[in-house]
């Protein structure tokens, strides 16, 4: 029964992640994890949840490892190694605008298993001496090339070029994506003309509202590697439906359990 709606997950192109556990009496069992389900049994309620968690995590970034909990999916005790597969293709990120920023935010977006493109307008920006942990650099005017890419829930869409002849063209199109995140650098007075812009374009306030402007969480962030943090955790945050507080400050758990397991 895994292994038929393994293959059929497969032949859709949805993602999913397979768990199986190596150690221990139950050596051999397996845990099949969509995004919003799960399937199979590894021995305890515990290790369930704990490599459901891991393997979505995984999954979000289509990326296969090694695992190790506790019989019950504590962290540490008697060790009990999974292996997960995590059978989905990597997200993609699009950076619009070449600048100081996109350097950092490359590189951040990269560690977090996204594929990260850089595009600019300006050949002069666009190389690979500016952003040089990009995967590819396009020079193309943002809306164009938004125009063909490929976009899904677990895209990032970046908007960096902050100069309103590259930033109202391409936000017109992202808010009529499905791109699970779109955030545009600029202050609030800069994001409130842009709004003005958008409403005068035809733009709906229902897509105005999906732009996280200005972009990142409020952590004070200075520099073009604190903003990058920022952004990206902002992007897990709104991934996550957290507000993005501290957890310390918070009553949710700290792990969302986002899956029910069935057989």
């Amino acid at each position: 029964m895994i292994f038929d709606r393994l293959a059929e997950a497969l032949r859709q192109d949805t993602p999913v992640a397979l768990v199986t556990r190596l150690d221990g009496a139950r050596a051999g069992a397996k845990l099949l994890v969509f995004e919003d389900a799960v399937h199979g049994d590894l021995g305890t309620p515990g290790l369930n949840f704990a490599a459901a968690a891991e393997a979505l995590a995984l999954l979000a970034v289509g990326e296969n490892a090694m695992r190790t909990f506790g019989e019950d999916g504590e962290p540490v005790g008697v060790e009990v190694r999974l292996f997960i597969a995590a059978y989905a293709p990597k997200p993609m990120m699009y950076v619009f605008g070449a600048i100081d920023f996109s350097r950092a935010m490359a590189r951040i977006g990269k560690y977090l298993g996204y594929l990260v493109t850089v595009i600019d307008a300006r050949p002069i920006f666009a190389t690979r001496a500016r952003v040089p942990d990009a995967d590819e650099i396009v020079v193309a005017w943002p809306h164009e090339f938004l125009a063909t890419a490929p976009v899904d829930e677990r895209t990032a869409l970046i908007i960096l070029t902050h100069d309103v002849k590259f930033d109202i063209p391409v936000l017109q199109l992202a808010v009529r994506t499905n791109a699970g995140y779109i955030g545009a650098m600029g202050s609030r007075r800069t994001h409130a003309n842009r709004i003005d812009a958008l409403r005068e374009a035809g733009v709906a306030d229902a897509d105005i509202a999906r732009i996280s402007a200005p972009i990142g969480l409020d952590i004070g962030a200075r520099t073009p590697e604190e903003t990058a943090i920022s952004i990206a955790a902002e992007i897990v945050a709104q991934r996550e439906r957290r507000r993005g507080g501290r957890l310390s400050d918070g009553t949710l758990p700290v792990h969302n359990d986002r899956t029910a397991v069935n057989p």
